[in-house]
């Protein structure tokens, strides 16, 4: 969002479509009943801002005002469209006699909108790819080329998938609403999943200037506290616990000017010791159930990290186990991945490359970059600077996120 005006007003109104404008689509989604119409609003809503609030103001309340002027926005496009086709005369006419959302719907409805959405997203109608792909689009605003990096396929791929959503949605009449409380359990994974990834891109971006999104991450946080409000499930709560542990790391993340700092080298009193506090309560909750999934274990394996008091003391040997507990539950490439990071902190940085090695010659994680920068890491450490030189020089090729890219610049420059 670009507008001429000044600085202040322009800041103002950049902050508010960063914060407000998948809250105001999903509400303009329960309005109107069809996503393309609400997209069209929303950005006739936004252009109008544009327009009138450098001259008049901002509004009380804008989240309210672009709801409401989006509304409108859809009635006049509505009313231009019946001219030509009579069976859109009863869809305008029912928007017209609705009144508007700062009239009728208090806040707590509003702030529920997004939640509707992702469970009309989350549809067992819907294939579970095309589910993720779609609320990652319409509830977060991620573009396609985000959410393809996301899934290691291309942004085509997911473009077929949100439109062929997007006609079931309409062709089967799936209604925007939270389920019954007994269809919940059934909705459940999926939910998790989309917020899962949701709070992925937010913790490390895939591509842009900076590692992080705050935006994206604190939303996954509080969606997960609505759903947890909603379902009190141990892993929902695994899940919320998982998202805090890492999230109270943020700030120990990234240098003063934006470069990464790797887990073992940040300053660990920079952490939020409430957040930690917080998830590694959650996570006690989740496994006193015995009914926990992959997200507990997960958490319980970031809440080894962040309560120990140095990198040294990180019981390795723990975090193995949970990893191995972990590939039972969930296995996938990127879990194998990550415990033979584990491994190799344990047992030395040798295991680490030849667990590595097997991973890629089956043609797993090929085109994903952090396995080559970790067994770049590790033939660093044990002096096979040419492999090293090689792996950094795959990642960074492989990377489209710039902190990541001066990391790896880094690197090599320091082996070169």
């Amino acid at each position: 969002m670009t507008v001429d005006a000044n600085p202040s007003i322009r800041e103002q109104m950049e902050a508010i479509y960063r914060a407000e404008s998948r809250r105001v689509f999903a509400t303009l989604i329960r309005l109107l009943g069809d996503f393309d119409l609400a997209e069209e609003a929303l950005q006739n809503a936004f252009a109008a801002a544009v327009e009138q609030w450098p001259r008049e103001g901002l509004p009380a309340n804008p989240r309210a005002w672009l709801v409401s002027t989006g509304r409108f926005k859809a009635i006049d496009t509505l009313r231009r469209q019946a001219r030509f086709d009579a069976s859109i005369k009863e869809s305008m006419h029912l928007l017209e006699i609705t009144q508007p959302p700062e009239v009728t719907a208090p806040e707590s409805e509003l702030e529920d909108d997004r939640l509707r959405l992702i469970f009309t997203c989350c549809h067992p109608a819907l294939p579970p790819d095309a589910q993720v792909a779609l609320t990652l689009r319409e509830v977060c605003g991620l573009t396609t080329e985000e959410i393809a990096r996301a899934f290691l396929t291309s942004p085509s791929t997911i473009a077929q998938r949100i439109v062929r959503a997007k006609a079931k949605i309409r062709e089967a009449r799936i209604p925007y609403e939270v389920p019954a409380r007994a269809e919940l359990p059934n909705r459940l994974d999926t939910v998790l999943r989309v917020i899962y990834l949701v709070f992925n891109e937010g913790y490390a971006a895939s591509s842009g200037a900076t590692l992080t999104r705050h935006d994206l991450s604190s939303e996954a946080v509080r969606l997960a506290r609505l759903f947890l409000e909603l379902l009190p499930e141990p892993e929902a709560q695994g899940l919320l616990a998982l998202m805090l542990l890492h999230e109270s790391r943020r700030t120990a993340r990234t240098s003063a000017d934006g470069e990464i700092i790797l887990l073992d080298d940040q300053d660990r009193s920079l952490w939020n010791r409430e957040q930690i506090a917080e998830g590694a309560e959650f996570v006690r909750r989740a496994l006193r159930s015995r009914r926990f999934g992959p997200y507990t274990i997960q958490a319980a394996i970031a809440a080894v990290h962040a309560e120990s008091p140095s990198s040294e003391a990180t019981d390795w040997k723990q975090i193995v186990g949970l990893y191995d507990l972990l590939m039972r539950a969930d296995p996938s490439p990127v879990v194998e991945l990550n415990r033979s990071v584990a491994v190799a902190m344990r047992d030395g940085p040798e295991a680490g490359v030849r667990l590595i090695d097997a991973i890629l010659a089956r043609g797993d994680l090929e085109a994903y970059p952090l396995a080559h920068s970790a067994r770049a890491e590790f033939c660093r450490r044990l002096g096979r600077t040419a492999d090293a030189r090689a792996s950094f020089q795959r990642a960074l090729d492989l990377t489209e996120q710039e902190a990541q890219r001066r990391f790896l610049e880094k690197r090599l420059a320091e082996l070169n």
